[in-house]
């Protein structure tokens, strides 16, 4: 595993998680259980706290930071689309963050808001529970539908199988 330790800051990762070879985990980052963390991934906890809670997924190219001495808290079932970025804020649980969405300082996104793809969360904003955020700057444009939890607890269950799918059979080929 990509695991690195820095000022005596290092990783702790729960049970059934899979990290991907190409990704990077630095210092204080605390990984909940059978999460999914994706290849080119880089969740740095060097001087700030990175804690992600179980069963989420931090796809392809996620970069994830905290400022110093801060946080950035992600609850548990998080969908974090590839090539996000996230500094320093706080996401709940049940979220999805769209593909190359940016989520800023101190912003805290709710209980299965959805952010849409290439969103930008600017500093402190927060997003309330079961809303849809898109643009840049991002803002409402409409609730969670029964329909997009559906849709989503299946995603988000693809990727929970897919810790045990890695862990198991996934291997290098000359």
């Amino acid at each position: 595993m990509p695991l690195y330790e820095i000022n005596t800051r290092k990783p702790q990762i729960g049970e059934g998680t899979w990290i991907a070879p190409s990704a990077e985990v630095i210092g204080d980052v605390r990984i909940g259980k059978n999460c999914y963390i994706g290849f080119g991934a880089i969740l740095r906890g060097d001087y700030g706290t990175i804690i992600i809670g179980d069963e989420t997924a931090v796809e392809e190219g996620v970069t994830i930071h905290a400022r110093p001495m801060g946080e950035t808290v992600i609850g548990e079932r998080v969908t974090i689309g590839h090539m996000a970025m996230i500094h320093n804020a706080t996401i709940h649980d049940l979220a999805v963050i769209g593909m190359q969405a940016m989520i800023c300082d101190y912003s805290e996104i709710g209980r299965w808001a959805i952010i849409a793809e290439q969103a930008l969360v600017v500093n402190r904003l927060k997003v309330p529970a079961e809303t849809i955020y898109a643009g840049s700057p991002a803002k409402e444009i409409g609730k969670v539908q029964d329909r997009h939890t559906e849709t989503w607890n299946l995603a988000k269950q693809v990727y929970v199988d897919l810790t045990d799918q890695y862990s198991n059979s996934f291997k290098q080929i000359d």
